[in-house]
């Protein structure tokens, strides 16, 4: 009696990894301003994952195994970020995480996941720090990679755009968290990059909960700003857009992706209208599977607008990357995980584009070797009653183009 005891404790004690589940954490703000991208680029996640456990898992060493979710909350604050870092490192069955929003988050928790080698691939977003604090320190091995337009590309967009536009003098407004000076930053070194053909008359910043933008659109419009190029993230984009409003500022809004976002568009109306953002991907369903995720999304979650199409697509498209990777190692071991997504040898095909070779083999002087997107993967959007379009036809054009290949 007592040997079948000790036998039945023995049993209950055994480490998960004996069961054949692939343990993948999902991190991200689902609550706070930053929840329409958390929450989108989690839904759109699990999307994936109900897709790949329906059809029996992943193939690893002739076992079927399916993904079990370890979901966390970081609220979009630093802290919170250090401390999910801490105890997703300190799992020893993990295989790996996905998501991320805030630049702040990301240096505040990345590092203990890079300590322990643990593979993430950070999406929707954070800033350009979130990447080049590696290549900084010279890290000769990183297991942190990034699946989100970078804000060189997107600066560069911006910039190209106003100049495209034939402005001549611009704002430069941000938020003061970590993703908005360093959008800042990106925003400044492009104008420079580009043949300073923009002069910056003002540089304004605001802080995350402010609601009068007043001083810094006034000191905007006293200078002759032509357009406002913006970097942040929360509702307060919104308050710009509503504060132009009500001065009678009618000049372009042109800013980062998160001008996409839900929580941007329905607190500003009607004055969302004609604000450009970058974009990776568009609610249109101008594909067969772009159609078929679409739709997917809005059934399971009894939605008619994705809150941020961008991030929801970006984290289904991760996790398909990711699960090509465990099938690609023939293991859940994280590590090896990170050796094949730096040499993936299929194709995967996802709903923003198909990805060939997303990554490559880490290199200390270039952050880009573990950086997804180009410049071709990402095109110009436009806010027209409330709902984000294509700012050029061409672009919608040459993606359906491409999808045909």
């Amino acid at each position: 009696m007592k040997k079948t005891l000790l036998a039945a404790l023995l049993f209950a004690a055994a480490p998960s990894f004996a069961a054949d589940v692939i343990k993948i954490a999902l991190t991200g703000p689902f609550s706070g301003g930053s929840a329409p991208m958390g929450t989108s680029m989690r839904d759109g996640a699990k999307l994936a994952i109900s897709e790949i456990n329906a059809a029996g898992g992943i193939s690893v060493a002739g076992k079927k195994k399916k993904i079990e979710i370890v979901e966390r909350d970081d609220e979009g604050k630093n802290e919170r970020g250090a401390l999910i870092g801490q105890e997703l490192a300190s799992m020893a069955d993990l295989s790996g995480v996905i998501g991320s929003v805030n630049t702040g988050v990301v240096l505040a928790g990345d590092k203990h996941l890079q300590e322990k080698g643990i593979t993430k691939i950070i999406t929707p977003a954070a800033g350009s720090a979130s990447m080049t604090q590696w290549s900084k320190a010279g890290a000769k091995d990183v297991s942190i990679f990034r699946f989100a337009a970078h804000d060189g590309i997107q600066s560069a967009m911006v910039v190209e755009e106003a100049i495209n536009q034939k402005f001549t003098k611009v704002a430069v407004v941000h938020d003061a968290t970590n993703y908005g000076v360093s959008g800042r930053d990106d925003l400044l070194e492009q104008i420079k990059k580009q043949g300073n053909k923009l002069e910056v008359v003002t540089t304004e910043k605001f802080n995350i909960g402010d609601k009068d933008m007043t001083s810094q659109l006034l000191s905007a419009k006293s200078k002759g700003a032509q357009a406002i190029l913006i970097w942040g993230i929360g509702p307060e984009l919104a308050a710009i857009s509503n504060g132009m409003a009500k001065l009678e500022m009618k000049i372009p809004l042109i800013g980062g992706w998160t001008l996409s976002m839900s929580n941007y568009i329905d607190n500003a109306g009607k004055n969302s209208n004609g604000t450009m953002m970058p974009q990776t991907f568009i609610e249109e369903p101008i594909t067969p599977k772009i159609k078929s995720f679409i739709e997917g999304y809005h059934k399971t979650y009894n939605v008619t607008r994705i809150p941020s199409p961008v991030s929801a697509a970006q984290g289904y498209d991760a996790v398909y990357i990711f699960a090509a990777a465990i099938k690609q190692a023939q293991s859940d071991d994280t590590h090896k995980i990170k050796e094949a997504l730096e040499d993936l040898h299929d194709p995967v095909k996802g709903v923003i584009a198909t990805w060939k070779h997303p990554f490559s083999k880490w290199d200390p002087t270039n952050e880009q070797t573990h950086e997804a997107f180009h410049r071709e993967d990402t095109v110009m959007g436009k806010i027209v009653d409330g709902h984000v379009t294509f700012a050029n036809e061409a672009d919608r054009q040459r993606l359906i183009k491409n999808a045909s290949k």
